[in-house]
């Protein structure tokens, strides 16, 4: 019998996953890493791997093909650009794994897509040919599926949805570099960087947040009452909106799916993205569906064996 791993790649432990063909998930192993850079660490993974197959009897011989996610850029060709978050020598690492298995097709893929084609495959977007995938987290990611297939685009950027330029008149710097990008709005870090701005505003003490990212506190404090999280989260919400019409004109998608840690308070803010997509689409592309994504943090791991399977398959 033919297994598939997918192997979602972070910065400080790695989630993977065996599958069959079909897409069941079978078993789950988490893997502490150091900077995968040299042959300790790619032993590290390697041995990981090997005893996620033997705790369901699965030889290494068994293993068709191995997904592995990267925050960065891949292009059509597989090569993964430059990886400005994570210490990681992908073709060292490549090298480790064809070692270790060595009947295995390697493919890599950037996260962001793989959370795309995990929901593609097994998740919300199932049965759906046409669909993009936005994922809300410390930054703002997508994945871009056309006719089935993810599109990397020339240069492994396409689904670059976090810095589509929103606000010309935005005076701080992205982490791109540029001003303005959807990034700064709509991620964990913009949504409380946007209440923090209106609690300056209203001359508000915030509420207590745990760090820098804690949308969860703001999503708390919207619920309890404090204006200033609501005036941030309509903020936000105005923007994503804005941004998931300008995607519809160019892909034309079914579906829209909002995954990433953000996704957490999709209630709150769904109505508030929907409205603002419905004011200013293309009024083709207002058929359009934004729901949650239903995978979670297993998308990228779903993703990356699909990306492996398919792939395979070639």
């Amino acid at each position: 019998m033919a297994y598939i791993l997918g192997v979602d790649i972070g910065g400080t432990s790695i989630k993977a996953g065996l599958f069959d063909k079909s897409g069941n998930l079978i078993d789950v192993k988490k893997i502490q890493t150091i900077e995968i850079v040299n042959d300790v660490a790619y032993a590290m993974v390697v041995q990981g791997l090997g005893e996620l197959l033997s705790a369901r009897d699965v030889s290494s011989s068994e293993v068709a093909a191995i997904g592995m996610t990267v925050p960065g850029p891949v292009d059509s060709d597989g090569r993964v650009g430059v990886l400005a978050n994570i210490s990681l020598d992908a073709e060292g690492l490549k090298g480790a794994l064809h070692k270790a298995f060595p009947a295995a097709t390697i493919a890599f893929v950037n996260d962001a897509n793989a959370a795309a084609l995990g929901e593609l495959w097994q998740g919300g977007a199932q049965g759906v040919s046409n669909c993009v995938m936005v994922t809300l987290g410390t930054g703002v990611g997508g994945g871009v599926i056309v006719d089935g297939h993810l599109v990397a685009g020339a240069f492994g950027a396409a689904g670059e949805i976090g810095h589509l330029t929103m606000n010309y008149e935005e005076t701080q710097t992205c982490g791109c570099g540029r001003k303005g990008c959807l990034e700064q709005y709509a991620s964990a870090k913009g949504i409380v960087r946007l209440y923090h701005a209106a609690c300056e505003r209203a001359k508000q003490t915030p509420v207590e947040l745990s760090h820098e990212t804690d949308t969860i506190s703001v999503f708390k404090a919207y619920a309890a009452g404090d204006a200033c999280a609501k005036e941030a989260i309509e903020e936000m919400s105005e923007y994503l909106g804005r941004a998931l019409a300008l995607i519809a004109c160019v892909v034309d998608p079914e579906v829209v799916l909002i995954g990433g840690g953000v996704a957490g308070g999709y209630d709150v803010y769904a109505e508030k993205v929907t409205e603002s997509f419905w004011r200013h689409c293309f009024s083709g592309c207002a058929a359009m569906r934004i729901s949650a994504a239903t995978l979670g943090n297993e998308a990228g791991m779903y993703g990356a064996a699909y990306c492996a399977l398919q792939q395979w398959g070639k």
